[in-house]
């Protein structure tokens, strides 16, 4: 499964299962630590799938982390099921067969996606999808035609068009898109990198733009290695 049905089949997700209220006063943390996390078996051309300690996703592959907010739902092994066995890395296999599949690195929810509510359920996706499933690609810029003939499909507008975007000096390009649902809005924003033959992709949705932007600031990048 590309990438692109993931993501379709993924927004779909969020705007027809109604969303969730708060996690109660006190419940415990649904993120998930490392140890249920498939193990991580990478090589020079196949990336591993990372892991989660103490409530940060780290991925040395790519060179990034993300701060998992507090109390937010794990479904990363769900997301990567929904494809299948997405790369060598999820699979196990020494040998890397790197091909048309999407590999999910992190998928995590605000809320169970059963929980109802009246809010949208705020969401991080974090996926690395291979150059050669795109022949030409030359740039970041240029993944997002894909992405918005996604994102059209399932009802958002892109708010113009994507941008650089560096996070901790590490160049990145971004698109903001916008759903209106019910009385309220869904806000989106992705920001691609293309790194050791892979477009590197951050999803960050939540009801507001200020929510987006606290999102993001839990991407953290260090100095890349070629």
């Amino acid at each position: 499964m590309s990438f692109r049905r993931l993501l379709s089949s993924w927004l779909c997700a969020l705007l027809l299962v109604p969303t969730a209220f708060s996690r109660p006063p006190g419940a415990a943390p649904d993120a998930r630590s490392s140890s249920s996390r498939p193990p991580s078996v990478a090589t020079e051309k196949s990336p591993e799938p990372g892991t989660v300690v103490a409530g940060l996703y780290r991925n040395t592959f790519f060179s990034f982390s993300y701060k998992v907010p507090v109390g937010w739902v794990d479904r990363t092994r769900d997301m990567g099921e929904l494809g299948g066995p997405v790369t060598a890395a999820h699979a196990g296999i020494k040998e890397p067969r790197v091909q048309e599949k999407s590999l999910v690195l992190l998928s995590i929810f605000e809320r169970p996606p059963e929980a109802r509510g009246e809010t949208p359920n705020s969401s991080v996706v974090i996926a690395a999808e291979s150059e050669s499933v795109y022949p030409g690609l030359k740039n970041a810029a240029q993944y997002f035609g894909p992405l918005d003939e996604v994102a059209t499909k399932n009802g958002f507008e892109r708010l113009g068009e994507p941008y650089d975007f560096p996070v901790h000096a590490q160049p990145l390009v971004r698109s903001d898109y916008s759903k209106e649902l019910g009385t309220t809005a869904i806000h989106q924003s992705t920001l691609v990198l293309l790194r050791r033959g892979y477009a590197v992709s951050f999803t960050f949705i939540g009801e507001s733009d200020d929510e987006v932007t606290q999102l993001i600031a839990g991407l953290a990048f260090r100095q890349l290695a070629r």
